[in-house]
C-alpha cells in the first residue's frame, strides 16, 4: 500500500488530552472513542467525560466533542474512565467505567444506548451492569474497570474487563444484563485494558501489562484461544511501554483493509501543560500479522502515525 496511505504522525489528536482509545468502524468511516484527562498539575486523574473522533482517511479527523458524562449515568459520582462502544441490532451500545455512588462502592460498568456513533448516549440500564461486590476475588475497589466487548459469528456479545484479574461474562440479547456466569481468564502479568478482537477464526485478546518484577511502566501483551472461553495461550509482548506513561490501553480493528493498534502515551504539550499521568494521547500504529496468527511487535515510532488535521464539528 503506498505511503500516503498510511498515518504519518503521533500523538493523532494534539489539541486536547485524550486516553483509553476504542475504535469502530462503521461504514466508509472509523469512530474513536477516548477518555479526556483533565489533569491539573500533580493531579493523578481527572476524567469527567468522553469525546468521539471520526475518520476516512486515517489522516484527517473530525472533533465530534463530548459523547457522554460521567453525570449522565445518575448511580456514579466521578471518574469517567475507559469505555469501548460497539454496534449491534442498529443501536450503539457504549459500556464505560466509573466510580459508583455509595451504594456500590468501588469502581462499576455501566451502560448506554444511542441511535448513531455520536450520540446523544443515555444510560441504558438506570443502574450498573457490573459492580465491585460482582467480582469478589479482587483485593482492590477499582477492579471492574476497562470494559471490551465482542460480537461473535453466533450473535452471542462478551463482555471483558478487569484489573490485575481478567473477566469475562456473556450479556443478554437486550446488551443490559449479564447472562450466567463471571469467569475469570486472566493471561500472564495482566494488569488492565483488555481488548477483544477475532481474525480467521483465531481469537485475540490483547491487555495492558506489567511485569512489576523487571518493569516500572504497563506494555501491551496479548493472548490467542481457539474459542472465546478459551484455552488462552500467552503470546508475550506487543510492544514496549508508551512514552512518559505509566499506562497504556490497546484497541484493535480493521480499516479499509489494513489492522491497526490504538494506543496512548504521555508525549504531548498543550500550551503550558506538558504530558504526565494524567495528560495522555492517542497514538495509532499499523499492525502487522504472521502467517501462524501471531503478532508481530510494534515499535512506536512517531514517524508511523497520524493526523493531518482535527476539525471541530457539533
Amino acid at each position: 500500500m503506498a505511503l500516503a496511505d498510511q498515518p504519518s504522525r503521533n500523538p493523532i489528536i494534539r489539541d486536547k488530552f485524550t486516553a483509553d482509545p476504542a475504535p469502530l468502524v462503521v461504514g466508509d468511516a472509523l469512530y474513536l472513542y477516548t477518555g479526556h484527562d483533565e489533569a491539573e498539575r500533580d493531579q493523578m486523574f481527572n476524567m469527567r467525560d468522553w469525546l468521539v473522533f471520526s475518520t476516512k482517511d486515517m489522516k484527517r479527523w473530525v472533533d465530534h466533542g463530548p459523547v457522554m458524562r460521567v453525570a449522565d449515568f445518575r448511580w456514579a459520582k466521578q471518574d469517567a474512565w475507559a469505555s469501548q462502544v460497539i454496534r449491534k441490532d442498529g443501536r450503539f451500545w457504549f459500556y464505560a467505567a466509573v466510580e459508583h455512588d455509595g451504594t456500590h462502592p468501588g469502581k462499576a460498568i455501566g451502560v448506554a444506548v444511542a441511535d448513531t456513533p455520536t450520540g446523544p448516549f443515555v444510560d441504558a440500564k438506570g443502574s450498573a451492569l457490573i459492580t465491585n461486590q460482582m467480582t469478589p476475588k479482587g483485593t482492590h475497589s477499582w477492579e471492574d474497570i476497562d470494559p471490551t466487548v465482542f460480537t461473535d459469528d453466533d450473535g452471542i456479545t462478551w463482555i471483558a474487563w478487569g484489573n490485575r484479574q481478567c473477566y469475562l461474562a456473556k450479556l443478554k440479547p437486550n446488551m443490559i444484563e449479564i447472562d450466567g456466569p463471571i469467569t475469570e481468564i486472566t493471561p500472564p502479568f495482566f494488569e488492565e485494558g483488555p481488548w477483544l478482537h477475532k481474525r480467521d477464526g483465531l481469537y485475540y485478546l490483547t491487555y495492558a501489562s506489567l511485569d512489576r518484577r523487571t518493569q516500572r511502566d504497563e506494555h501491551v501483551s496479548y493472548a490467542t484461544a481457539p474459542s472465546i472461553q478459551g484455552p488462552w495461550t500467552p503470546r508475550g509482548l506487543l510492544t514496549g511501554s508508551g512514552r512518559y506513561s505509566f499506562t497504556i490501553h490497546p484497541g484493535i480493528v480493521e480499516f479499509r483493509g489494513r489492522w491497526y493498534l490504538f494506543a496512548h502515551n504521555a508525549d504531548i504539550a498543550i500550551g503550558d501543560q506538558s504530558g504526565a499521568v494524567g495528560r495522555r494521547a492517542v497514538t495509532v500504529y499499523p499492525l502487522a500479522y504472521n502467517r501462524d496468527g501471531t503478532i508481530r511487535p510494534i515499535v512506536q515510532d512517531d514517524r508511523k502515525a497520524s493526523t493531518q488535521s482535527v476539525r471541530g464539528q457539533r
